[in-house]
């Protein structure tokens, strides 16, 4: 395959943008990191760019001596996992049937939901039904009502229907029943899809924050992104046994942003795993057979 002077021209240009494109983004995350990682007097005098300056790691202990940080982190940790798990069964469970064109009233079930796309509900009606429900003040209300996202729904029930119906025709005339066939044939063959929505899911648990601010009075259950919030505008650090002699080094915007660094690695651990199977996924629905 020849390729001309444009193509190369246009993929060297192409290169070059996104590499602009990926220092804009990774560059702000290294400033952050390299002020949680210097003392006090070099972000005071704004020394500080994209390597630490009067290197110390004093930000971190007091994060890991703070009980109310890892309270949080924890809360956040099973918010984004069990989340998550409900997330994909509820939204696979109601994809899968609504893909299937022998599955009578799926249109009008289409619609009512894509009016719930366009129409939110306000506040207060919400508010109502979670009080109503017994949610209020538990870990449930940042995970039941948000089990089933729209747009998610489009999308899965989208890659369902590029699923080789002789497949599965052939399963059900082999004695295959709908569970088993779901089980062994459509969620395995869905493993793109399912990471696809699985990564945007767990971010957007992870970064849950007005559903808690809403719905949750106690502190000890509170996520990581609303103590995240007290630390950067109320400096509210918790107790801990830190030396007076290192807390006086620390800085209060050195402190917000090792959070910021803590509240970041958990999600950015988790993409790497699921890369091959993400970018399949964003394809989903972009070509018909």
């Amino acid at each position: 395959m020849i390729i001309s002077r444009a193509q190369r021209a246009f993929e060297r240009f192409n290169l070059v943008l996104m590499a602009i494109i990926g220092l804009c983004m990774f560059l702000p995350l290294l400033h952050v990191l390299a002020q949680s990682l210097s003392n006090n007097a070099a972000i005071n005098s704004g020394a500080v760019s994209f390597w630490p300056v009067g290197f110390t790691i004093g930000n971190y202990k007091l994060l890991v001596a703070d009980t109310t940080i890892w309270l949080a982190f924890r809360n956040s940790l099973i918010i984004t996992v069990g989340g998550t798990l409900l997330n994909l069964a509820a939204t696979a469970s109601l994809a899968y049937p609504l893909s299937r064109p022998e599955y009578r009233g799926r249109k009008a079930i289409l619609i009512i939901i894509l009016i719930t796309l366009i129409f939110h509900a306000p506040l207060i009606p919400n508010y109502l039904i979670v009080k109503q429900l017994g949610l209020l003040n538990t870990l449930w209300v940042l995970m039941l009502p948000t089990m089933i996202s729209a747009y998610n729904l489009f999308v899965m029930r989208s890659f369902f229907m590029n699923l080789p119906t002789e497949l599965l025709d052939s399963a059900r005339i082999d004695g295959c029943g709908e569970f088993r066939l779901i089980w062994n044939i459509v969620l395995p063959l869905s493993k793109p899809a399912m990471a696809t929505m699985g990564i945007m899911y767990a971010v957007g648990n992870w970064n849950t924050y007005a559903a808690a601010i809403y719905y949750i009075d106690n502190r000890k259950l509170y996520p990581l992104q609303v103590r995240l919030r007290e630390i950067i505008f109320t400096d509210n650090f918790g107790q801990s046994d830190i030396s007076n002699e290192l807390l006086a080094q620390l800085s209060p915007e050195g402190l917000k942003m090792a959070v910021i660094v803590l509240a970041t690695i958990p999600i950015l651990l988790v993409y790497p795993f699921l890369q091959k199977h993400f970018i399949k996924g964003m394809m989903v629905g972009s070509i018909k057979s």
